[in-house]
């Protein structure tokens, strides 16, 4: 039987009296959910709630996927995505100021500081070993320096929040210098408390290592060259760390949170992320960088790497043998990086030449499971090692180079460029602050490829902060054209914020 207009009408103003007289009929509170109240109670309570903050990192715009697309602006990548929103975001045009990778971004990271400050707030009060207590809250304050590193230097004047927020609550826009002094204020702090090892289960935490590398690399990024340097000395002599033989252990799972693992965000594949942007348990144990990051065919290809970085693993400063003149020697962490039509491996079962593709173009290799898969899916188990071992050797050289300690700076070098599988000449010659300098940047091209840090690096340089810094990364990347001197440098805080707390200023330009 159908009901009449004038019934349904009857029947729906009848509906809203019944609940505008009681308000709670609709606002239920669900008895199977945990309240606040009732959480915030044991030392089990306290543990899962760090477990709560690493699962932020696995967000879906976090390392899940929008970190990948906002770090691989630098000049070593471009796209061809026919997906043109997410091409024009690569090459600095971006018209919509809500775009999803980036706004996502911006939600994502403050859920994750929302679950630190939970942390940071109310563990404190909890009757538990006292030990444990400090160690939780020190790791919860070095996923929230994790957090603020990647905001501040994406996003630049952004809200700095290090207390439990309540629906309520409204903070100004901190200078990247406060946001800076906060992170290392939470580094600091989490260094005294975090152990230097855990036992094999407990693995993906983060480490007194962890922290002192976090906190070398925002000195880094300050520019404070010998503050950085003390860090990574204690780093290095540890003993905690070594660079792995197989330089491809470290971009499949097969060998995860290894010896040269500084800090890693861990998947397992198990789970598939149920709602772009949502804050759900089931978004965390899976990513999806290889789908966008890989060839045509078994993936979507939409980040490639520039052809210069593929020529970059020629190496003409070492020779075949000692004595010899015969220069130009393949670096072999090119086809472990990229694949090319040189490169004589298969991938998901077919070569190069089998697949069909076009012999011009390059495409990204590492953290594929091209090994393993006959495509790639949205569900991903590599962990996405954000710090490794080599990335701080170089980093030491980089902060001693420009102290001018150019002869304490090539061994460091020099152990990156003789790991086992790689096994480059090490560099014997006498050379300049200006020559090492270059040189390492090169060798952090080559040895770090394809994982973010070129962002962070180019940054750092000052090359995005002039106009000869501009021109210097056309000549790599052409989507520098579009670059805009002090607009491009950040990204857009999502106009939805704004909107909500005028407070809030956009960045210049957007």
């Amino acid at each position: 039987m159908k009901l009449s207009k004038l019934t349904a009408l009857l029947m729906a103003g009848g509906l809203l009296v019944a609940t505008s007289c009681d308000k709670d009929l609709l606002d239920k509170t669900n008895p199977n959910a945990p309240s606040t109240a009732q959480f915030w109670k044991t030392e089990d309570d306290a543990v899962k709630s760090v477990y709560a903050c690493y699962s932020g990192l696995q967000q879906f715009a976090c390392y899940y996927r929008s970190w990948h697309f906002m770090a691989h602006r630098s000049d070593e990548s471009y796209s061809q995505s026919p997906f043109v929103e997410l091409a024009n975001f690569t090459r600095f045009v971006t018209p919509d100021n809500n775009f999803f990778i980036s706004s996502f971004a911006w939600n994502d990271y403050y859920r994750t500081i929302f679950r630190t400050n939970q942390v940071t707030t109310r563990v404190p009060a909890i009757q538990m070993d006292e030990t444990l207590k400090r160690r939780l809250i020190a790791e919860a304050k070095f996923v929230r320096a994790l957090s603020y590193f990647d905001l501040v230097y994406f996003f630049g004047n952004i809200p700095l929040i290090i207390e439990e927020p309540v629906v309520t609550t409204r903070v100004g826009q901190a200078t990247p210098a406060q946001v800076e002094a906060q992170m290392i204020a939470d580094l600091q702090a989490a260094i005294a408390d975090l152990p230097l090892s855990y036992p094999d289960a407990e693995k993906g935490r983060a480490t007194k290592g962890s922290a002192q590398a976090l906190l070398a690399k925002v000195y880094m990024q300050q520019r404070k060259w010998a503050d950085a340097s003390a860090l990574f000395t204690q780093i290095i002599s540890s003993g905690q760390y070594s660079l792995v033989p197989n330089y491809l252990d470290n971009f499949t799972d097969a060998n995860e949170n290894n010896r040269e693992s500084v800090f890693e965000v861990q998947f397992t594949g198990s789970v598939l992320e149920v709602g772009q942007g949502q804050d759900n348990a089931s978004a965390s144990e899976s990513h999806d960088r290889p789908n966008f990051f890989g060839p045509p065919g078994a993936t979507f290809a939409d980040v490639q790497p520039r052809r210069w970085l593929l020529d970059a693993y020629t190496d003409s400063t070492v020779s075949f043998a000692p004595g010899s003149t015969t220069r130009h020697q393949i670096d072999p962490r090119r086809d472990i990086s990229i694949i090319h039509s040189g490169n004589p491996d298969r991938f998901y079962g077919k070569t190069f030449g089998q697949w069909g593709w076009n012999a011009s173009q390059q495409y990204w290799r590492k953290y594929l499971n091209d090994r393993t898969r006959t495509d790639e899916n949205f569900t991903s188990g590599i962990n996405h090692r954000v710090i490794r071992y080599a990335d701080v050797l170089l980093m030491q050289a980089e902060a001693l180079t420009e102290q001018n300690q150019v002869s304490a700076a090539v061994p460091f070098i020099n152990q990156v460029r003789t790991r086992t599988s790689v096994n480059l000449a090490p560099l014997t010659g006498t050379y300049s602050q200006a020559q090492l300098r270059q040189m390492i940047r090169m060798e952090r091209a080559r040895e770090l490829s394809g994982e973010g840090t070129r962002w962070f690096d180019i940054l750092r340089w000052g090359l995005m902060d002039d106009q000869a810094g501009i021109n210097e990364l056309r000549t790599r990347d052409s989507d520098f054209t579009n670059f805009r001197l002090g607009v491009s440098k950040l990204l857009p805080i999502p106009q939805r914020d704004i909107d909500i707390d005028p407070n809030i200023r956009q960045n210049p330009g957007y």
